[in-house]
């Protein structure tokens, strides 16, 4: 029972340092971005990914971890995948409209129900569906405000929705799988991230907007900004592994979602974003789905506890029979066969 609340609680700190941290450098990006001018949001991402690394390995030689040996190849394609994803949502949203990158972001969880349910055997009761429909709903009236289609846009679209649903997926399975914490897998993931984005982030940056993040005029304002934010983003990494380790991708998508609605608000109250009736009306719609989903996931998994409780018991009760009883009970059903036997023999 202890341990069980332990879990509990490992569960809800990992939700609420994701959603914090989340909305943290999200405000913070939006003011080193919109507010300094300071719009290479592909290479500050694998600036935040160094930081993380650098950070992990200080705390793993002062022994507040331990490596774990796994394939190496297995790593090294996760991170590269990661990276290519984090790089194609940003170029998405270059050449999409908002309103339509809003959608690529809403497709990632029916799409990750989807590949879950055909390569992982994984069942989503029709609670839990509806449940998510009402959020993306919500979330979509909320966030949605134009829809501009154009091939390339759509195809970069498509290819970041595949490639993010495929590195959620993995960074559950693989913790699983090869028995690793969350910690472990982004220490040796991380490195393999950040080259990719720190190779290619300047030159999608500069596709973008137009500009040379090496060009940029660093004021004492913009570096601190930076330098907050890759702190920030030492959470965020930290969080996201941790909670999709230790509930899903699909539960991280609607965390996300939240965040999104937490994002909209706080942008009001401190940054004095508009905010207009029909974003009141998609939030609380968003977040009775978020209730929904929350309260239909404890249900089913109280119910598949209990159920998990009971086999274990049956078998338990079944061992502790004494030898005796179990020779007696075969020899029951031995007798009982052979008089139906010779029922239906004396029937013929």
């Amino acid at each position: 029972m202890g341990e069980k609340w332990g879990v509990q609680v490992g569960v809800v700190g990992a939700l609420f340092l994701s959603v914090a941290s989340s909305v943290s450098i999200v405000i913070c990006n939006k003011a080193l971005m919109s507010n300094l001018g300071f719009k290479f949001a592909t290479t500050l991402t694998s600036w935040h990914l160094m930081v993380t690394f650098c950070t992990l390995h200080l705390a793993q030689r002062l022994k507040f971890f331990e490596t774990k040996s796994v394939d190496m190849k297995t790593v090294v394609l996760f991170g590269i995948l990661n990276g290519v994803s984090i790089g194609l949502l940003n170029l998405s949203l270059g050449f999409n409209s908002i309103g339509f990158y809003q959608m690529t972001k809403l497709a990632i969880i029916p799409f990750t129900v989807l590949l879950e349910t055909l390569f992982l055997n994984k069942h989503f009761s029709p609670k839990i569906k509806f449940s998510l429909f009402i959020l993306l709903v919500g979330v979509g009236i909320a966030s949605i405000t134009d829809l501009q289609l154009n091939f390339v846009g759509t195809v970069l679209s498509a290819l970041a929705i595949v490639t993010t649903c495929v590195g959620q997926i993995l960074t559950n399975t693989i913790q699983k799988r090869l028995n690793v914490s969350s910690t472990q897998l982004l220490y040796q993931s991380a490195p393999f991230q950040a080259a990719v984005l720190f190779v290619f982030g300047p030159l999608v940056d500069k596709f973008l907007t137009k500009k040379n993040v090496f060009a940029y005029t660093y004021s004492s304002v913009v570096v601190g900004f930076i330098i907050l934010s890759c702190l920030i983003a030492v959470s965020v990494n930290f969080s996201t592994f941790l909670v999709i380790g230790k509930t899903s991708p699909v539960t991280y998508q609607v965390l996300g979602h939240l965040k999104t609605c937490l994002v909209l608000g706080f942008g009001y109250t401190l940054l004095h974003d508009p905010f207009t009736e029909r974003n009141i009306i998609g939030i609380s719609i968003a977040v009775m789905g978020m209730g929904l989903y929350s309260y239909f996931c404890s249900k089913e998994s109280k119910k598949k506890s209990s159920a998990e409780i009971s086999n274990g018991s049956q078998i338990k009760d079944k061992e502790s029979l004494p030898v005796s009883s179990v020779k007696n009970a075969g020899f029951q059903d031995n007798e009982a066969h052979e008089m139906k036997k010779g029922a239906k023999d004396s029937l013929l």
